[in-house]
Formats: structure tokens, C-alpha cells, sequence
């Protein structure tokens, strides 16, 4: 899946990305409305990985939509 589907169905998925990083809050998925870096960010910020595996993770999430 590329990053203008998931900016096309980003309301859609964001039930997903909730129960796969439970520590991102609303406010970080408004925000982020199909930012792929933005997420990744959040996700490292809130997780505490380095962005790589940040990355990775958001990266394995695409695959799996």
C-alpha cells in the first residue's frame, strides 16, 4: 500500500493504527492525517525506538493493511 492510499483511508485505518500503537493518542493521528514520517515520528517518540525501527514498524504496518 502506498502513502496516498493510506492519506485516502487514513479515517479508515485509524482504528488499526490505535490498536497496533495503543500509546498514540487522537490528537497524534489528527495530526498526523496520513503522514507517514509524522507517524513515524510519533511512534518513535512515544515507544522510545530509534527511528529505523520506528520505520520498520510503520513500514511492516503498510504491508499488513
Amino acid at each position: 500500500m502506498n502513502e496516498d492510499r493510506i492519506s485516502g483511508q487514513w479515517k479508515q485505518i485509524t482504528g488499526k493504527i490505535k490498536s497496533n500503537w495503543g500509546k498514540l493518542t487522537d490528537d497524534d493521528l489528527t495530526r498526523a492525517e496520513g503522514d507517514i514520517e509524522y507517524l513515524t515520528g510519533k511512534v518513535q517518540e512515544r515507544y522510545g525506538v530509534a527511528r529505523d525501527e520506528a520505520r520498520r514498524q510503520v513500514k511492516e504496518f503498510e504491508r499488513n493493511l
